[in-house]
């Protein structure tokens, strides 16, 4: 049985990466969902096991110490990683695996997995981002000033991703997704992507230098 390369989603927060990699995994036979673990505490909703496997630093060390882990980074102020133990056992199984990592993660995805399709995700718009971050409703004004800070250090490695898609319509950013498992798309970086990320970046330090100056 072929064993599959794993699908790599990272953006910036409040882009809709973990809707994504949900709706393509509910639309899809053969996709699972990578949970990560983290240090963090449970948000409001989230179900450990289901959205994230939350353990103490200790557990986290003990994990990195012994190997156990395929990536790991400091993300926001606590530490995500994801467990080789499950891309394995659902490699070996045949099902492609979907991860929703930071940049950090993916990258080192890609050294330990090199053929791992690393897909990068954009907000439609600076606009669309920052109203999806005050929807959520968890961000204070300080916070969500350094959640655009650390987008923009986010999009300054986008172009070593394979793929760079944009999640304006839910449905078509998933079909996109869909496209490139099955080798359907095969045009990764183009001068429209490029653009989209520069603007996006431009947007981001705009509204960095006039509300935020503090975290910059």
């Amino acid at each position: 049985m072929k064993r599959a390369a794993p699908i790599v989603l990272s953006a910036p927060s409040g882009t809709g990466k973990t809707t994504l990699a949900h709706r393509l995994i509910e639309e899809s036979d053969n996709c699972v969902f990578s949970v990560s673990i983290t240090t963090r505490t449970p948000r409001q909703g989230e179900q450990h096991g289901l959205d994230y496997v939350f353990v103490d630093g200790d557990r986290f060390d003990k994990m990195i110490e012994s190997g156990d882990l395929a990536e790991w980074a400091y993300v926001h102020g606590g530490r995500y990683g994801t467990p080789k133990k499950a891309l394995n056992d659902a490699a070996d199984l045949g099902q492609q695996v979907v991860l929703d990592i930071d940049v950090q993660g993916a990258l080192q995805i890609r050294d330990a997995i090199p053929d791992a399709k690393l897909i990068f995700v954009l907000p439609p718009s600076v606009d669309v981002l920052l109203e999806r971050l005050r929807i959520r409703g968890t961000e204070e004004s300080e916070v969500l000033g350094l959640r655009l800070r650390s987008a923009l250090e986010e999009l300054e490695v986008a172009l070593d991703f394979d793929y760079i898609i944009i999640n304006e319509h839910l449905s078509d950013c998933v079909q996109e997704i869909r496209d490139i498992i099955e080798g359907k798309e095969t045009v990764g970086l183009n001068s429209e992507a490029i653009e989209s990320i520069e603007v996006c970046r431009a947007g981001i330090t705009s509204i960095l230098e006039r509300d935020y100056q503090k975290v910059i």
